[in-house]
């Protein structure tokens, strides 16, 4: 409302009443000031929550529209160049320093051990503080199967090589048959190692599908009808992980071919073959469909039908060759940064693409192109790192072959880098978090703590493992590591280690 108009309306209701009208402005303006304070108030608050709000968006503190990672600008191939991102704490350090009460670490302890369904001789468990330390465990230093929770080790090895914060290329470039009057020219699609591509439209709302095959298509038809090119040769190359792209047993661990499939230059989805029952959301899903053995093939194969509703006729392909020098570029589409995909691929427990990080640090370290190449980086990677690698066999960098052998003191360790500003901080942003997110969703006795862990699973016939980090409810943090093998009660374990870790804490 108008002030002017409230004086007047309020000198003359006074008057009405017989009071005299000096006093009346008077009063009014004594109105006029608290409204104005009023005013101000609400101004000043709304403001504030705003603010707040827009700031815990920008820190990741809540999901608002504000939330985003910063991805580097640069693009390019991760092992050409890789530099690492060095990251500075947002909300402050850790209180690593916060003691852990020992007696009640080794009664949880106790409690699982002496659990249903546990093994006295196949299980090994362990709590740490902050700084690696360890405050109570059983049998740490016996070597088990580990399944999944390998991936841990993959995953900080290449988060600490590679630059996270770069993008995977999907590009398409043109060559001149030098017989221009016969031949028409080859377009060959390229990339170099995006096995999350989209079918359709780039979706910058999502991990999975961030680039988009339609758009690339889109792209690349009109740059080439502009240059007056409306019929193509169509190849690709799938030569950047050379011959070798299956771990030596893991197909033993593989049933129906829907663990893992050939690390690729590039895929649809992982190859996930959904038949129509896809979930809505591409970043989450529960089910695990037979993956396709060719997905570079099958990028290249809906490239080429997306390019020809575009108008540019294929005439030929696509057909499997490598890029020649010389090569003019014609268009690209980028993925979510390596950081984003690492979490997708741990939140999943994705084996195929901890195999192509795996593939990635080995192509970073100059080791061979190969399964063996990748095993030999990562291990090199931690040993630089100072991971006590004491009894590890590694059969794979996903945890899926048969044959790998980790012990609970490895675990801590990767855990222990993981909690520290740094090197491994994508490996530890993309951990599972019980009660929220992740193949740990379900897990947990207490709701109370959800949102207070970050953890990997490990699963595979008679192995049950876990390995993370929790904010205890005090301040500070602990990690810990959990192995079981030779599991005959499955759920007898699963009920033992969630109430295990619902107690972590309080710790």
């Amino acid at each position: 409302m108008n002030e002017e108009l409230l004086v007047a309306q309020h000198c003359h209701s006074n008057k009405a009443g017989g009071v005299h009208e000096p006093n009346s402005v008077a009063r009014a303006h004594r109105l006029i000031v608290r409204r104005r304070w009023r005013v101000v108030v609400s101004v000043v608050t709304t403001l504030t929550v705003v603010c707040g709000y827009a700031l815990a968006g920008v820190l990741n503190l809540i999901d608002t529209p504000l939330t985003f990672s910063v991805a580097a600008p640069r693009n390019h191939m991760p092992f050409k160049h890789p530099t690492v991102i060095s990251a500075t704490p947002l909300s402050g350090p850790v209180d690593s320093q916060r003691p852990i009460d020992k007696d009640q670490a080794e009664r949880l302890i106790d409690d699982f051990v002496h659990a249903s369904g546990v093994d006295d001789n196949h299980f090994s468990i362990g709590i740490a503080d902050g700084e690696g330390h360890i405050v109570a465990s059983r049998q740490a230093d016996l070597a088990l199967e580990p399944a999944s929770t390998m991936k841990t080790l993959t995953a900080l090895a290449a988060s600490s090589a590679l630059d996270m914060g770069s993008t995977f290329t999907t590009a398409t470039y043109l060559e001149s048959s030098g017989e221009r009057q016969r031949n028409s020219p080859i377009l060959t699609i390229k990339g170099d190692g995006d096995m999350l591509l989209g079918p359709g439209v780039n979706d910058p709302d999502h991990i999975n599908g961030r680039a988009g095959l339609a758009s690339l298509a889109d792209q690349t038809a009109r740059a080439l009808l502009s240059r007056g090119v409306n019929r193509v040769r169509l190849c690709y190359d799938d030569s950047l992980f050379g011959d070798e792209r299956y771990p030596a047993n893991i197909s033993d661990n593989n049933p129906n071919h829907a663990q893992y499939t050939a690390v690729s230059s590039m895929a649809i989805d992982g190859g996930r073959q959904w038949g129509g029952l896809a979930s809505h959301d591409p970043d989450t899903y529960t089910a695990y469909p037979e993956l396709s053995p060719t997905p570079a093939s099958d990028a290249a194969n809906l490239f080429g039908e997306l390019l020809a509703a575009r108008g540019v006729t294929v005439e030929s392909g696509p057909d499997q060759r490598s890029l020649p020098a010389g090569a003019s570029p014609v268009s690209q589409v980028r993925s979510a940064t390596l950081s984003e995909v690492l979490a997708f691929a741990l939140r999943h427990s994705d084996n195929t693409l901890a195999e192509l990080f795996g593939r990635l640090t080995a192509l970073k370290s100059g080791t061979a192109n190969s399964p063996e190449g990748a095993m030999k980086a990562v291990r090199s990677k931690l040993a630089h790192l100072g991971v006590d690698l004491s009894n590890t066999q590694m059969a794979d960098c996903s945890g899926l072959s048969p044959g790998s052998r980790l012990t609970t003191n490895t675990l801590l360790d990767v855990q222990a880098h993981n909690v520290k500003a740094g090197q491994g901080v994508a490996a530890a942003e993309g951990l599972s978090v019980p009660g929220l997110v992740g193949t740990a969703m379900g897990f947990l006795d207490d709701p109370d703590v959800a949102g207070l862990l970050r953890v990997k699973t490990g699963s595979l016939e008679g192995v049950s493992t876990l390995a993370g980090n929790v904010s205890r409810k005090g301040s500070g943090v602990l990690t810990f590591a959990i192995m079981t093998n030779g599991v005959t009660d499955i759920d007898a374990v699963h009920k033992a280690r969630d109430v295990f870790i619902s107690g972590l804490a309080a710790l």
